[in-house]
């Protein structure tokens, strides 16, 4: 059994029947076949450590016109190549060869050419694998076939056809990717709902076995302790259906909000469970979902009731080009290095935990894809003693194209 460690790559590559070149990312031919120099007529010396277009110059029987539009076509699919790291399939390109013992004399040949890049430790482009097939021969078949009339015409339909095909591949393959991340998003829901629903049940059994077994027990007690398990359970299932739609990619009718109308009307329909102070400017205007904003501002509520000392701070202002929401508590705040990671699915600073064991570690994380579902942000700003989380969405109306738009707060 022959072992990686025992193949010969270099080997293979110089007894490829395609004839093939090793470049670097800025087109240098760092080595060449045996079939690509017999067939060019050219020795190693003339080829390695020399650019790509200087050592093969455009079709030299080719119209003027078609030698720039064949030299600018390798030139972009090599581009592609350096800017996608995914391989990339030419369409069909005629590039005649100087005839064997016949100086000036050219050969009309068609070829089949594949950029594919070889990537570093770091997903970097090191080298581009430049292979090509020749298809004279099936050209020639056709146009024998009178399928093809014209030279020109041929090579123009069979250059069709090749687009045709590039386009169902990469069609078939962002598909393919985009079925990936569904069944991804998927997983990770299901994920999320079981580890977020076992200790709410749990905790329902429990109680329930209690008051079952034990005589006389204060069943009121255990009703509350009902109760609120059966709340956390409600706003856990609430949390993954927000998920669901997210990930679903389902959006609501957006229509035209006043922010600070918005604003006060949600805060007047909560149970405070701190002093709210509120600074709402007027006619700050957004186009938005009520329902996804509402759910915004009532995680970014619940996360400042959970931390805050005494009070919370809502405040709404127009900064052109962006309507600005901010939240503010007199809690402990966010660290630097955590303003980020409190966004992340499930990720639970300590001392969360400790307030709120049972916690979901979603409401952030929503309330940011909201935020960017809407063309907006949603982040931590540096707020001493307490912590700070600022909304940004598009202004509409008047004020979205305002004089004072070179000036933003952070």
């Amino acid at each position: 059994m022959v072992t990686r460690s025992e193949i010969d790559y270099e080997a293979v590559f110089r007894a490829s029947q395609a004839p093939s070149m090793l470049l670097t990312a800025d087109f240098v031919v760092l080595a060449v076949n045996d079939a690509c120099l017999e067939l060019a007529g050219r020795s190693p010396q003339d080829v390695l450590g020399r650019n790509l277009f200087d050592v093969f110059p455009p079709n030299p029987v080719a119209p003027q016109d078609a030698e720039q539009q064949g030299a600018r076509m390798l030139r972009n699919s090599l581009e592609q190549v350096v800017t996608t790291r995914r391989r990339d399939f030419m369409p069909l390109q005629r590039y005649d060869i100087e005839a064997a013992g016949r100086p000036g004399v050219f050969e009309e040949r068609y070829w089949s050419t594949v950029n594919t890049p070889v990537l570093g430790p770091h997903g970097e482009v090191r080298w581009i694998v430049l292979s090509s097939e020749e298809v004279t021969d099936f050209v020639r078949a056709l146009r024998r076939s009178g399928a093809g009339g014209e030279q020109d015409s041929l090579a123009l339909q069979l250059q069709t056809l090749n687009d045709q095909l590039r386009r169902a591949h990469r069609e078939q393959r962002e598909t393919t990717s985009a079925l990936r991340e569904a069944i991804e998003r998927q997983r990770r829901l299901v994920s999320d709902a079981s580890h977020d629903l076992r200790n709410p049940i749990t905790g329902l059994l429990t109680e329930l076995e209690v008051a079952l077994s034990e005589p006389g027990i204060d069943l009121q007690r255990i009703l509350r302790k009902l109760l609120r398990d059966a709340e956390r359970l409600n706003d856990i299932v609430a949390d993954l259906l927000d998920l669901a739609r997210l990930d679903s990619e389902a959006h609501e009718d957006e229509q035209l909000i006043d922010l600070a109308e918005f604003v006060s009307e949600e805060l007047d329909r909560r149970t405070p469970r701190a002093t709210v102070l509120t600074r709402l400017d007027p006619q700050v205007y957004v186009r938005a979902s009520a329902i996804r904003l509402a759910r915004l501002l009532g995680n970014l509520m619940t996360n400042a009731e959970r931390h805050t000392h005494t009070k919370i701070e809502v405040v709404v202002t127009a900064d052109p080009p962006d309507a600005v929401l901010e939240v503010l508590d007199d809690g402990p705040g966010i660290p630097p290095e955590d303003r980020e990671r409190v966004f992340e699915r499930r990720y639970r600073r300590e001392e969360a935990r400790v307030r709120d064991p049972g916690g979901s570690g979603l409401g952030l994380s929503i309330a940011r894809e909201i935020a960017q579902e809407h063309g907006g942000r949603l982040y931590v700003a540096e707020h001493h003693g307490g912590a700070r989380l600022v909304l940004r969405l598009p202004l509409a109306g008047e004020r979205c194209c305002g004089d004072d738009a070179a000036e933003r707060r952070p």
